[in-house]
């Protein structure tokens, strides 16, 4: 038995449920009365009950355990719940976030500690920030882990253009929905595009800004599961990117190495810092007027993660829709230094 049970003889909570059970993608089963629920009462991981079914469950004898949820639609059966042994009780449809998050939880399994998000943005614009996301992205997949590219910038164009996977069958973020705060990472993954088993969400270029409690579900949904997900912001602030940031573990400054550059990254990263960011700063050659990417860094006031070379061939390959991966060039070697960084 690997999903949840229910027991509810009240149409309306069950029609509330069935709702909830399908936006958290989680498998319901429904026992018709006491006796077949007996049958599951100590396999099945969840139990959800609705006052009625507490009283038939307590008047058949069954023992307490763990997993119990009992939903109300406005009076908590609190005295016989307690004698149940039940872990919560839920007031529907008002605390459907609460069953939302339980039956994703559930779904998924134990929420990992391996999940990170690194959020890339450009020192100014043209600095690279999104190529050296989707490079940063292959890396971590190429070393065995799972990833996912996150677009938040409306005005760029879209990555998938940089992937060449525009055109292929998916998701864009007008298609994710966040129905109770909550996006299952197993839901993303079948949605999505792929591009070398890096996910791709991409911004629909005639759609207005993914919604920022969209972007806070989907990292949300990413960390959980353990994934290096993997955003390019633009460096204007706008709420998705907010949302974003707020969960990056890391930030990476994209800066070209020109004064110009380094003038218009100071005020990008003053704003970022004042926000109480975890800023690094990544310089992209060649420098025309020989600045250092020290000399750089002390100027724009973050640390220096690394510097890169110019990868050959670069523009001419993206201008055809198709992204380069040599293990040993500039871009894979600078991605592997941010995923470092960002997994010490």
């Amino acid at each position: 038995m690997t999903h949840p049970i229910a027991l509810l003889t009240d149409q309306d909570l069950l029609d509330e449920v069935l709702r909830v059970a399908a936006a958290a993608d989680c498998p319901l089963s429904c026992a018709p009365d006491v006796t077949s629920l007996r049958s599951q009462w100590h396999t099945a991981p969840l139990v959800l009950l609705d006052p009625a079914a507490v009283s038939a469950c307590l008047d058949a004898g069954l023992p307490r355990r763990t997993g119990v949820l009992v939903v109300h639609g406005g009076d908590p059966p609190w005295a016989p719940a307690v004698a149940l042994g039940a872990d919560g009780v839920l007031e529907l449809p008002v605390e459907g976030r609460s069953l939302v998050t339980a039956l994703t939880d559930l779904g998924e399994g134990p929420p990992s500690d391996r999940g990170r998000v690194v959020s890339f943005i450009g020192g100014r614009g043209g600095a690279g920030a999104s190529t050296l996301a989707i490079a940063c992205g292959r890396e971590a997949v190429a070393l065995g882990g799972e990833a996912m590219l996150v677009d938040c910038d409306p005005l760029g164009g879209g990555i998938d253009l940089a992937l060449g996977t525009e055109s292929d069958q998916g998701a864009r973020w007008p298609g994710v929905h966040a129905t109770g705060g909550r996006v299952p990472m197993s839901a993303l993954r079948a949605a999505l595009p792929t591009s070398g088993n890096l996910s791709v969400l991409a911004c629909d270029r005639a759609a207005p800004d993914p919604d920022p409690a969209a972007v806070a579900a989907v990292l949300d949904a990413g960390r959980r599961a353990g994934c290096t997900v993997i955003c390019d912001l633009p460096r204007f602030p706008t709420a998705s990117a907010s949302a974003a940031l707020d969960r990056t573990d890391l930030t990476v400054l994209v800066v070209p190495a020109e004064v110009r550059a380094t003038a218009a990254a100071s005020r990008v990263a003053t704003h970022l810092l004042t926000n109480g960011r975890n800023l690094r700063l990544v310089v992209r050659g060649p420098s025309p007027g020989n600045l250092q990417p020290s000399e750089m860094a002390e100027v724009i006031g973050v640390p220096l993660l690394t510097s890169m070379r110019p990868e050959p061939g670069l523009a001419e390959v993206l201008e055809r829709g198709r992204f380069p991966r040599n293990p040993k060039g500039p871009l894979a070697t600078a991605a592997r230094a941010v995923l470092k960084e960002l997994r010490p």
